[in-house]
């Protein structure tokens, strides 16, 4: 709602229902207002925002926090990158392949490797292992080298304590104590690199000497192929001895099998044909077998074609149409039915030519029909000697199978003997030549591994490394830098946000005063209409105007729970706003222990509430000020017990008679912790404002304050934040320093512009405030 186009409102609930429409709320009736309810992805869009948000804060406010804990991590870093030792990298490149080759192929004698991934693996952990290290140090003999065996010098630690508790020197390390510490440093500083898809491998070695790093790395590459030579060594030699004991063992074996079954087959009479042959009983019974075959074909045959023409009473089988004779006989019968048919045509049936054409053609069918009885006797006789020569071949054939199933029984234990000579024959031949294999290949020493790339002498250092470890120390600078921020964070027990001072007390948050610049004039900034100070107070003066359901109150009283937490300065600003809008305006200082209003109102305070109290008259009391409309009355002199003094039934009176006398009654109280001053003025004005600090008041301590407030039934309408950092919240402007106004600072618009924009603000305000005065006293 635009300031210069005021609707005056006429009723209380209507002011109550205008405040609530602009912070979300509907009108629900008399009496009743219900929030909005926001779509759910709205609020999942807000929560997220506001985790955002939160984060941003948190760095903003710690931002030198963070940015000293990155300097000195990254500090930290340079000097242990300055002070490292230089270390050199060399590396060198083997392609290990994969052995296919096999020791004993019938012996049971697992290969040199499994499947080829399992090989692999199994290769580079011999490479990794202790005993390539040892025979590395022995080869090298790295014990010999005096820059290697000399002890290393003591830390700070071991010195510090050497120096509190001196021990006697240790003894000198024997030769196998320093091998196994020069193990275990080659341990620990060669990396195995396999190339990923490939069967190659790098193995590196860091040292701070570039000459010593290659020799070490090429001494694990040269004997980790010694290793596996000297273990194929090992392994043929072990194959030889098992294989001369088992050929001794199957030569004997094979001996006593081809003596039984020499003296098996003289006792049954059987000749061995060997194993490609058969014997003669089965050749017969084959060849019986394969003549029987062939005859039932043709027996089967003969009685198919005598069966198709044993009834059949015309020519027109195939077996009738493919005799010469019997097709000679009816081309002829077809001619003398041609001829019958033409002269048929001319003659009578009677006639001598037509008579003798049909006895023609009866003799010839008589000559087809004895030729069709001639062929089917044929066939049936050649049917009947197939079945015949059938019957005796089967006689044949069962002859023979009796005569092989008594032959089979007596070779089944000839079988046996021979099968026993042929496999000891067959497994003594087997190893007779993979012993030969053997032995050859056993001076021959060929390796499945071999260097692809030498290792050259490092030139350029490998550690430490200025660019990674700046990198990593400022990420470890800014993870620990945000870590601490938010550990601040968590344990800053003081109020930073709006919402957060919203939930701790419970009231709505009437103004935000902004923390003004380091060396600004506070008065300056007051009597600035454009600063956002002066804002900050035109929207809390406002917010005051809607706190009520009656607007306005007529009595209204600052406090806080410490000092210097702004409420003087608040009840001074509301005031003069007020006063700048033509209402009549008194301002009381009611702080009987450090009064500061007069300070800044520029008054004596040699006669105020005290006297009052005392017994003055209120005329008395009352002082004008340097601002129109607005008079004060000063704490006066300070008493020895003004809670005793503020007891009195005259505070009541005082601020019920000056209510009567002035639109409004501003009391600037002392704070609430520890003190009953507080109390007493609450209870004798409308309404009360609680003023916090940011950043300084605790909340356990404004959470007292308040259940102090609250046990005495005072009237809390609000709270005002006050030295509020601009970066403090993410909800700031949402409460508005002059933003809202469609102008800000700094934009274009110097001090003579804000000052005359300030001024019609006023105006528009004064006439709003004047609706509404219309309707409160009328």
């Amino acid at each position: 709602m635009s300031p210069g186009n005021v609707t005056p409102l006429r009723t209380g609930d209507d002011l109550v229902a205008a405040n609530h429409a602009v912070a979300g709320f509907r009108h629900d009736g008399p009496g009743g207002f219900a929030p909005h309810a926001p779509p759910a992805n709205t609020l999942a869009h807000e929560s997220f925002l506001f985790a955002v948000h939160e984060f941003l804060r948190v760095v903003r406010r710690f931002k030198w926090v963070i940015a000293c804990v990155i300097v000195a991590a990254l500090l930290i870093g340079f000097a242990q990158t300055l002070m490292a030792t230089r270390l050199y990298t060399a590396t060198v490149r083997l392609e290990v392949s994969s052995s296919s080759a096999k020791i004993v192929q019938k012996g049971e004698l697992t290969s040199l490797e499994g499947r080829d991934f399992e090989y692999l693996r199994t290769q580079y952990e011999l490479i990794q292992s202790r005993n390539i290290a040892e025979r590395t140090v022995a080869a090298l003999k790295l014990a010999d080298d005096a820059q290697l065996t000399a002890p290393a010098p003591p830390g700070l630690v071991q010195r510090l304590t050497d120096f509190v508790m001196p021990r006697p020197a240790p003894p000198p390390e024997d030769r196998a104590s320093i091998e196994r510490r020069l193990v275990g440093m080659i341990v620990g500083a060669r990396v195995v690199k396999p190339i990923p898809g490939s069967r190659l491998v790098d193995i590196s070695y860091t040292d701070s000497d570039p000459a010593r790093s290659q020799a070490i790395v090429m001494g694990l590459a040269n004997e980790y192929i010694n290793s596996l030579r000297d273990k194929r060594f090992e392994t043929t030699a072990y194959a030889k001895s098992f294989l001369e004991d088992q050929l001794r063992q199957l030569k004997a074996r094979l001996q006593e099998s081809e003596n039984a079954l020499i003296d098996f087959s003289q006792k049954e009479q059987i000749i061995d044909s060997g194993p490609d042959k058969t014997s003669i009983a089965e050749t017969n019974l084959a060849a019986a077998n394969s003549n029987l075959d062939r005859i039932i074909n043709e027996r089967i045959r003969a009685e198919q074609q005598y069966r198709q023409v044993e009834g059949a009473t015309d020519a027109t089988l195939p077996q009738f149409l493919t005799n010469a004779v019997i097709v000679a006989l009816r081309e002829r019968r077809n001619a003398l039915d041609i001829e019958f048919q033409e002269k048929g045509q001319v003659l009578r049936d009677n006639y001598p030519s037509m008579v003798q054409l049909r006895k023609k053609i009866a003799e010839t069918d008589r000559q087809i029909a004895t030729e069709i009885q001639t062929i089917r006797e044929s066939l049936k006789g050649a049917y009947d000697a197939a079945l015949k020569q059938e019957e005796e071949m089967n006689a044949r054939v069962a002859g023979l199978r009796t005569e092989l199933l008594d032959l089979q029984k007596r070779s089944i234990q000839f079988n046996i003997l021979k099968r026993e000579a042929d496999s000891n024959r067959t497994i003594y031949e087997d190893l007779l030549q993979r012993y030969k294999e053997v032995d050859v290949a056993g001076g021959v020493g060929a390796s499945n591994v071999f260097i692809v790339d030498k290792a050259e002498v490092p030139t350029t250092p490998s550690s430490p490394n200025f660019n990674r470890n700046m990198l990593i120390s400022a990420m470890l600078g800014l993870i620990s830098g945000l870590g601490c921020a938010f550990l601040l964070e968590r344990l800053d027990n003081t109020i930073l946000k709006i919402d957060e001072l919203e939930r701790i007390t419970g009231l709505p948050t009437l103004g935000v005063v902004p923390l003004i610049a380091k060396g600004a004039n506070i008065q300056e900034e007051i009597r600035n209409h454009a600063s956002r100070l002066w804002e900050a107070y035109r929207s809390l003066s406002t917010a005051l105007q809607f706190s009520t359901d009656h607007g306005l109150p007529r009595t209204l009283f600052f406090t806080s729970s410490n000092p210097a937490e702004g409420k003087s300065l608040s009840s001074f600003a509301v005031a003069r706003h007020f006063a700048n809008l033509n209402l009549k305006v008194l301002l009381i200082d009611g702080d009987l222990r450090r009064p500061t209003l007069h300070k800044r109102l520029g008054v004596e305070h040699d006669t105020g509430l005290s006297n009052y109290i005392a017994g003055a008259p209120l005329e008395e009391v009352i002082q004008s000020t340097p601002y129109q409309n607005l008079s004060f009355i000063s704490a006066g002199p300070l008493p020895p017990n003004p809670s005793e003094l503020l007891g009195s039934p005259k505070l009541p009176v005082l601020i019920q008679l000056a209510a009567e006398q002035f639109d409004l009654v501003v009391v600037d109280g002392p704070p609430l912790m520890g003190l009953a001053d507080a109390h007493l003025i609450s209870r004798a004005t409308d309404a009360t404002v609680f003023v916090v600090r940011s950043g300084k008041t605790p909340k356990h301590q404004i959470r007292a304050t308040l259940k102090r407030l609250r046990s005495t039934r005072c009237n809390v309408i609000g709270t005002v934040l006050t030295q509020y950092r601009q970066n403090g919240d993410i909800h700031a402007y949402g409460y508005g320093y002059g933003y809202g106004y469609g102008y800000g600072y700094g934009y274009g618009y110097g001090r003579n512009a804000g000052d005359r924009r300030g001024d019609i603000d006023d105006r528009r305000e004064k006439k709003l405030l004047g609706s509404v005065k219309t309707l409160l006293f009328k």
